[in-house]
């Protein structure tokens, strides 16, 4: 049966709570299996650190679950792996989130353990030792590979002196002089109740599901931090106003990797959902939409090429990305520019942009089939103040757009005469 908005989820069947601390709860039933996910984010992110201790958010998220005053590393595993049961805590841009999966049954277990390891994490020094070197391996692997070296230089030059330009995990140097202090310091300034979220979907009544929240997160002392724990605006960058290109020479390599792009805008601006279609046409659709067809296919000129639209709390990039031989560079960057103008160009086809439209729209309620894509779209709703009848209205926000809104806002945001070009592989490339 074809889905329609009526059928999505919406206020009759999401369950909201705002806790005494100022956490948003929230949860839906989803009786499929006889599981639950959790799914929740604290505003403490890696905008929030200085240049030079870049990758700290993500250093220090990763060692909430290393041991916390009431359980040692071996006890929350134990506890959580004794009942199939699994959780995670990682850092972000804009907030750190943590998650966990387990039966319905054991939802107050597995919350109490994550309330612990928010709450009351001790970085121990000897997990503060293997988590660097577990970072440091990362950053080794990373300057080995141009895919990740080309991403990482693109956002370098496309956001300079900018938290968005930092490698969210770090550089040697920095990550390098981080010590415990400045984890458990960065984890008493930033990680509080205030402007946290969490959601629960599963095999469990929404209002049970809210009581077990309150009871373990509920006690989440307010920091008197001032502020409400979202992240303060970011300062403004400049477009770029020419082509900006670097180049990364990296030797023994046979593949180099292209990124292109510009600065895109925030989630919330009313623009986004044009943009999302028209970089749906460019590269995701299909075999990775126009991009895929002809840069791939037709004149197989890259290993792989698609588009990626980055739109958060902040203005993230629209980029396109390619893997080429590096005797193609030159030309599947040329071919890669001259699909972005055609977007900007000419009108997309009726039927192309009604395929596309039913990709989008069809592709939502297979995501909401699972406990965790229902918990990932409900933080979503929530951070980015959506509302709770987004989902009703979704189908009409994506078929509202016409051909004209989407050559408006790529001739807004995309230009192929200013942008910024990172290429990462062999001299000869």
């Amino acid at each position: 049966m074809t889905p329609t908005a009526s059928s999505l989820p919406g206020p009759e069947t999401i369950a909201r709570r705002v806790l005494p601390n100022g956490i948003i709860a929230l949860a839906r039933e989803n009786y499929t299996s006889p599981t639950v996910t959790v799914n929740g984010l604290v505003a403490a992110g890696s905008v929030t650190e200085p240049d030079s201790q870049a990758g700290l958010a993500s250093f220090a998220a990763s060692l909430l679950t290393r041991g916390t005053e009431r359980r040692s590393f071996a006890e929350i595993n134990e506890t959580v792996e004794g009942v199939g049961a699994s959780i995670g805590v990682s850092g972000g841009q804009h907030a750190s989130t943590f998650s966990g999966e387990s039966l319905a049954e054991d939802l107050p277990l597995i919350l109490d353990v994550l309330a612990d390891v928010l709450q009351h994490p001790i970085f121990p020094a000897d997990h503060v030792e293997k988590v660097r070197g577990q970072i440091l391996t990362g950053i080794q692997e990373r300057e080995n590979d141009t895919r990740r070296m080309a991403g990482l230089t693109f956002r370098e030059t496309l956001f300079p002196q900018h938290p968005y330009g930092r490698a969210m995990g770090g550089y040697r140097e920095t990550v390098q002089a981080i010590a415990r202090e400045d984890l458990a310091g960065f984890y008493r300034q930033q990680f509080r109740p205030q402007g946290a979220v969490v959601a629960v979907v599963g095999a469990i009544e929404a209002q049970a599901a809210l009581d077990h929240l309150e009871a373990t997160l509920g006690s989440w002392q307010v920091s008197r931090n001032t502020g409400n724990g979202k992240t303060s605006p970011l300062a403004l960058v400049s477009e770029p106003a020419s082509v900006r290109r670097k180049d990364v020479v990296m030797a023994g390599k046979t593949q180099s990797d292209i990124v292109l792009g510009c600065i895109g805008l925030e989630r919330r601006n009313p623009d986004f959902y044009a943009a999302n279609l028209a970089n749906t046409v460019l590269g995701r659709f299909g075999l990775m939409g126009r991009l895929g067809e002809n840069v791939r296919e037709k004149q197989g000129l890259a290993y792989y090429a698609y588009s990626a639209l980055e739109a958060g709390m902040g203005r993230g990039p629209w980029m396109a990305v390619a893997g080429v031989n590096p005797r193609n560079v030159e030309r599947a960057i040329a071919s890669i520019l001259e699909e972005v103008e055609r977007l900007r160009r000419e009108p997309v086809p009726a039927d192309e942009l009604a395929d596309v439209k039913g990709y989008i729209t069809g592709s939502l309620p297979l995501r909401l089939e699972t406990n965790g894509g229902m918990a990932s779209t409900l933080l979503d709703m929530e951070w980015y103040g959506l509302g709770l009848d987004y989902l009703q209205r979704y189908f009409a926000l994506i078929n509202g757009v016409t051909t004209e809104q989407i050559l408006v806002v790529t001739q807004r945001y995309l230009n192929p005469e200013a942008y910024v070009l990172a290429v990462a592989g062999p001299a000869e490339s």
